[in-house]
């Protein structure tokens, strides 16, 4: 079996809607197959030659509550997290997303139905080789008692280690670790959902914020109490979610990790400045591909054909 580890895209269109938690807005999403090397990009179809929105760190404009990315005409896309962690975990490198509004759409607080979307369009392996950021040194950002952390690995996969401490009993402290291996995101992370307390919410909507929030898409929790019905899909549900915004979050570093990310407290904001510090660190990482293995299997190939 081959090690080599090729770009993939998705073999047919998929279409989906929904509302945006932050905005309101009702968007149709449509993702589409995309050449190898283009990564993924926004295209607002509501917007008349809009150009497209590049899913990388430095186009990152807003955190807070969410990620939002803004092109050079000033044009953006919020809430793009979900999504992107959906593409981390199932292997999609390059994808063209069209939509009609200004937010992803929340659909349940997971990433389950972007998955469950990429998946039954079909992953189609692409012939150019994907290419890594293999992190050589560590690089570490801190706010306050938040910190994160990327370090060298053994092995070209990303490994997560997060845990999180809140005073609300429901969640308490939390914590978990697991290797980024193929269906590992989509069966273990991406069901958890986005969560926030009731306490909060007239605030964030005088801030213009949690206009289409909802129990059908948060978890929402009053002091030591789950409101949701339903209660939780599993008991480190809040833990699984903030590592679901990680995986998301870093896959704005342009390219898979092959590294150890290690947070306590994370957030976006926490997230996006250790995708930045990267960055800025070019002695810190290396780009690497699987050129040699593809040399050496073709050799191989040759050579049993004789």
């Amino acid at each position: 079996m081959s090690r080599v580890q090729y770009q993939q895209t998705i073999s047919h269109p998929v279409v989906c809607a929904g509302v945006g938690v932050h905005s309101g807005a009702r968007a149709r999403i449509v993702m589409k197959p995309a050449a190898a090397g283009t990564g993924i990009r926004f295209r607002r179809m509501d917007i008349e030659g809009c150009e497209d929105i590049i899913a990388r760190g430095d186009f990152v404009t807003e955190v807070q509550l969410g990620t939002t990315l803004t092109n050079e005409a000033g044009q953006s896309v919020a809430t793009v997290e979900h999504l992107l962690a959906a593409c981390a975990g199932v292997g999609v490198d390059n994808l063209i997303i069209e939509i009609d509004g200004p937010e992803v759409p929340i659909m349940d607080g997971s990433s389950s139905v972007y998955c469950e979307l990429m998946m039954a369009a079909g992953l189609r392996e692409q012939r150019a080789v994907r290419r890594r950021i293999r992190i050589l040194e560590e690089v570490e950002v801190t706010d306050g008692i938040k910190t994160a952390r990327l370090s060298p690995s053994a092995d070209n996969y990303l490994s997560i280690h997060a845990k999180i401490e809140f005073e609300s009993r429901a969640i308490g402290t939390q914590q978990m670790s697991l290797r980024m291996l193929p269906g590992m995101f989509a069966r273990d992370i991406a069901f958890a959902r986005t969560f926030g307390f009731a306490q909060d919410v007239e605030k964030l909507k005088s801030m213009g914020l949690a206009r289409g929030g909802s129990l059908d898409n948060a978890v929402v929790l009053d002091g030591d109490s789950i409101v949701n019905p339903e209660g939780l899909r599993a008991s480190d549900e809040f833990v699984r979610h903030k590592i679901l915004d990680a995986v998301g979050d870093l896959m704005l570093a342009g390219a898979p990790i092959a590294g150890v990310y290690e947070a306590r407290q994370p957030g976006h904001a926490l997230n996006n400045k250790l995708v930045r510090a990267l960055i800025d660190a070019p002695d810190a990482w290396c780009w690497e591909t699987d050129e040699a293995e593809v040399e050496a299997e073709t050799t191989a190939r040759a050579s049993a054909a004789r």
